[in-house]
């Protein structure tokens, strides 16, 4: 005979796609973390108490705007998060959200209480059952709006673009759930994808993007391997597209004290006093470190390590650019004096080192 929790697993509504069989983590991959770090036990998933954070399980792809529900279990002190929105690398409270799960019936709620948008935005109540019960939940994603239920009560109704540290999160990323070492459980995993509102163009996500994109402005060296676009030596790649206001997302690998960088706004032939540049340095002494608006700001030096991915996302909107570095602004700058559309321009310019990128993207924006 079947399990309760296995049944509620293979019951799932009409519209709803379930993300759990209630006996293995078929669809889910676990990051950051030992094989052991979550495992199923009694028709759920369980976090092992030996793993902690950064580890967290990772759905199989990547969701825009959908309804979420499902349950977890809650005895004694639990400390976990469902992350909506996460990155391929990088921060995901940072750069996709959070919503936390917390024990504590708190009366007065406050931004790490059951139901926060961690660590920024407190529920409006606080609905937990701490004493050896299951929860629901239920996460409704629709760009801008996020809404949220806890135990069929509504503890979320926000706008996120009226949001400042939130306007500019990822719309869309993996669903995962966070290991602090305390033993949830969840069951009874489903989704419903809703229409998508994102219209982005892969400027490199395969070989084949290369010639179709891109050409050579100048120098050599540059190799498309796989889904990766590496550089070793000096040069400059320029897309055949031109953008005036737009959204930019990528994600850059390097070798430590490499230099390069992205150029927007461009002739796209050569180097022109007028063009824009996001420096790559990661030298945190350098007059313009990595995140910089190379000769007009200084960027806020970023938390980033030599050879590991992070997320770079450029923002350019008439005279304004904000420049993002694994959720984390590190540049603001309103003074933009060409707003000509240009090329978009990637950079090599070191030959003792190498740089790469993957996943770029853009998005044109209204003036």
């Amino acid at each position: 005979m079947l399990s309760l929790a296995l049944l509620l697993a293979l019951a799932v509504e009409p519209g709803f796609t379930s993300l759990f069989d209630g006996k293995t983590l078929a669809g889910w991959s676990i990051q950051e973390g030992p094989e052991s770090a979550f495992y199923v036990r009694d028709g759920a998933i369980v976090v092992h108490r030996g793993s902690n954070f950064p580890t967290w399980l990772r759905s199989e792809k990547q969701y825009e705007n959908f309804d979420f529900r499902g349950e977890y279990f809650v005895q004694g002190w639990i400390n976990s998060g469902i992350y909506l929105h996460a990155p391929e690398h990088g921060r995901n409270t940072e750069t996709g959200l959070k919503i936390a799960i917390f024990h504590q019936q708190d009366q007065k709620t406050r931004p790490e209480s059951n139901g926060a948008i961690f660590p920024l935005i407190p529920p409006t109540k606080v609905n937990v059952r701490n004493k050896g019960e299951w929860n629901s939940f239920r996460i409704l994603m629709d760009w801008p709006r996020l809404q949220v239920w806890m135990n069929d009560e509504q503890v979320q109704d926000v706008d996120l673009e009226s949001h400042p540290e939130l306007r500019y999160r990822l719309r869309r990323g993996y669903i995962g759930f966070e290991s602090l070492s305390y033993p949830i459980r969840f069951r009874n995993l489903r989704i419903k994808e809703l229409p998508s509102k994102e219209s982005w163009e892969i400027l490199y996500g395969q070989p084949e993007d290369l010639e179709k994109n891109w050409y050579a402005a100048e120098g050599t060296g540059w190799e498309a391997l796989n889904h990766v676009l590496r550089a070793e030596g000096l040069g400059y790649l320029a897309t055949k597209g031109r953008w005036r206001d737009f959204e930019l997302h990528t994600y850059v690998r390097a070798s430590k004290h490499s230099n390069g960088g992205i150029l927007f706004r461009t002739h796209g032939d050569k180097r022109d006093p007028r063009d824009y540049e996001i420096q790559l340095h990661d030298v945190q002494g350098a007059t313009y470190p990595t995140g910089s608006l190379y000769h007009y700001k200084r960027a806020k030096y970023p938390l980033i390590e030599p050879e590991k991915w992070f997320l770079l996302q450029l923002i350019v909107r008439g005279k304004q650019c904000i420049v993002r570095i694994n959720g984390e602004t590190v540049v603001e700058y309103d003074d933009l004096t060409h707003t000509e559309p240009g090329r978009i321009m990637i950079q090599a310019h070191d030959k003792e080192h190498w740089i790469e990128y993957k996943d770029i993207r853009i998005k044109a924006l209204e003036p």
